[in-house]
Parts: C-alpha cells; structure tokens; sequence
C-alpha cells in the first residue's frame, strides 16, 4: 500500500488502534493474573511463617510452663525434703482458754465451721510447729464442750516440733525436757501469735507417751454461771447435793445411743455459791460441779432441772426421781439451759504441770 492509498483509505489508522488496544488489554489482564499468582504466593509464604512463630512460641510457652512445674515439684520436694521421722518431736500436752460464743463447738468432727479445735490445728500448720497431719500427731483431747460453751482450762496432746535432740525413743527425756543448750520452743508465745484473739494456749507441758488427754484425766470441772433473781440458792444447793456419788444419769443428758452404751458417771462436788460480781443489784451465781466424766449435755439438763426447783416449779425431791431409773425410765421433757454461761474450768491430771513463760501474752 502507498502512501496515496493510505491517505485514500482513512479507516486504516481506526483498526490499528483498536488492534493496538485489544493487544495491550490483554496484556495486561495477563499481567494482573502474574501479580494475582505472585501475591497468593506471598500471602502463602507469610501465614506459614507466622505459623511457624506461632509453633515457636507455644512450644516455649509449654516448655516454660513444664519447667514451671518441675520449678514448683522441686520446690515443694525442697520443703518436705527432711522426712518426718527424722525430725526432733516431743510429746506435748497444750493447755487452752476460750471464749465459745461464736463456735460451733470444740470439735472439728461435725464439719461445722469455724470450731476450735480447727483453728488449733491451722495455727499449728502455719508456725509448722505440727510435724506430718493429725492423724500423725497422736492427737487426743479431754473434751468435746458443745457450741457456745467456754473454757479456761481444755487439754490437748500431741507431737510438736522440738528442739529436743535425744532418741525418739526416750521418753524420760521427752518428760524431763533435756534439749541440750538450746532452750525449748515458746509453744504458748509461738501459738498465740497465730491464734485469733478468743483462743488463747496458756501453757505447756512435756508428757509421757503413755498420756491420753481423755483417758488420763481423773477430774474435770465446770462452772455455769447465772443471775440469782428470785431463785431459792438453799433449795437449789440442797437439791445439787444429791448428783453427789455415781448414779445412772440417763435422765440429765442427751442420748448417745450409737457411741454410749453406759450412763453410769461420778460426781465428786457439787456447790452452789454467789460471785462478788452484780449488776443492777442483781448478784451473780455460779454452780460449780466436778467429776471424772460428764454425758452430752449432762451439765445443762442439771442447770435445768435446778432452776425449775429455784423457781418453785419443782420440789428438791424431783432429783431423786429422775435419777431412779426404775422408776422414770424415760427422760421427760424439760428446756435445755443456755450453753453461754457453761465454762470448762479445768481438766486435772496427775505428774503434768503446765509451763507458761513469763511476760507472753496469754
């Protein structure tokens, strides 16, 4: 073609643009679906790298984790690393005061928080001054007073840290107290720093294996204190007496059946007295009773029994009565006295006398 026939034919220079056009439109769209394919290729490449990081860091994070707890294993190996039969223990007899009000009893058994015994046993494991568990402790008690009930004078016994260095073995020195040139440890100053205000230990003895805070008690002594009113005291006194000696007391407790099956008890004194205390011109009274052992509520159902004589509502004779079990074979029903004025005064026991440093804080 000439140039004549070119300019001739105008239409010409029209299709090699728009050939021109389709060509470099596809060339393009080629192009886009190359970036297409190399950015998939990338996207790919970065997640499986932050895969991998991530793989990276949750292995760490359970290998950390696992010497974590080969850290806490070891640690907690470190502390019982001593076994307990390898460390100095002595034989100790613990004397506690408290105040009962807000307790649900001594005894930890009925599941019934908070109880005393309970928060013994607490301040034992937080001065580590208990070696092992309770049941490792040889642990007994003289009583199990109920909720609400007070005392100045519970003992308890059981095996303590020591810095006794002889035998376990030997129990004359776990009663002489040989501990060579360091002194003892100050188990009523220790203890009392982790005990709440209304649970005071104020004393300690070292006592033979043999000992049994129950079984070794010969007397136990409680006080119930009361407002004298218009009770007739002589009456009431004269009544109290006759508890004195053993008798079935079946009728002044509440049945045990599944862990009692004898009723018989010893009371060896028996008093009613005014205190120098008053109030409003109201004097306060207390009966004092002493025995080798005393029923579930024995010392409530007499309380109770002695007020009705004090108030006139029964004669002194009804004592008489109650303990002939031939002749009342069932227990009648009376109101149980109030437990808040009931005070375990003391529990006696022979060759044990309770050591309490002087200037601790009882």
């Amino acid at each position: 073609m000439t140039i004549s026939d070119a300019k001739s034919d105008p239409g010409g220079d029209d299709r090699d643009s728009e050939i021109a056009k389709e060509t470099e439109l596809v060339f393009l769209r080629n192009r886009v679906k190359e970036l297409e394919v190399e950015n998939a290729k990338l996207l790919s490449q970065v997640s499986s790298c932050q895969c991998q990081q991530m793989e990276v860091k949750h292995d760490r994070s359970l290998s950390d984790s696992s010497s974590l707890v080969r850290r806490r294993r070891v640690r907690k190996g470190d502390k019982n690393s001593i076994p307990s039969h390898l460390i100095s223990k002595r034989y100790v007899a613990l004397k506690i005061m408290y105040f009962g009000k807000r307790f649900y009893g001594f005894s930890a058994e009925a599941q019934m928080e908070p109880s005393i015994e309970s928060e013994v046993f607490k301040a034992l494991e937080r001065t580590r001054l208990l070696v092992g568990d309770k049941k490792d402790s040889c642990y007994s008690r003289c009583g199990r007073t109920d909720k609400g009930v007070s005392s100045t004078g519970q003992v308890i016994a059981l095996f303590l840290r020591s810095r006794l260095k002889s035998p376990p073995g030997d129990s004359k020195a776990q009663v002489n107290g040989r501990t060579g040139e360091r002194p003892e440890y100050d188990y009523v100053r220790v203890l009392n720093r982790a005990l709440p205000d209304d649970i005071r230990v104020i004393g300690w003895s070292p006592a033979p294996i043999d000992f049994h805070a129950r079984f070794s008690c010969y007397a136990r002594e409680y006080k119930y204190f009361f407002w004298r009113q218009n009770l007739n005291l002589s009456a009431m006194d004269f009544a109290g007496k006759k508890f004195i000696g053993e008798h079935d007391f079946r009728n002044f407790c509440k049945m045990d059946v599944a862990n009692v099956h004898c009723y018989t008890r010893r009371v060896t004194f028996f008093e009613v007295s005014p205190c120098q205390n008053s109030h409003e011109g109201d004097q306060l009274c207390t009966f004092t009773m002493r025995g080798s052992a005393f029923l579930w509520h024995q010392i409530r159902c007499m309380v109770a029994v002695l007020f009705m004589i004090g108030q006139g509502v029964e004669s002194v004779d009804v004592i008489d009565t109650l303990l002939d079990t031939k002749k009342t074979p069932r227990k009648p029903q009376y109101l149980l006295a109030s437990e808040i004025p009931l005070v375990l005064r003391t529990c006696e026991f022979e060759n044990v006398d309770f050591i309490c440093s002087p200037g601790n804080k009882v």
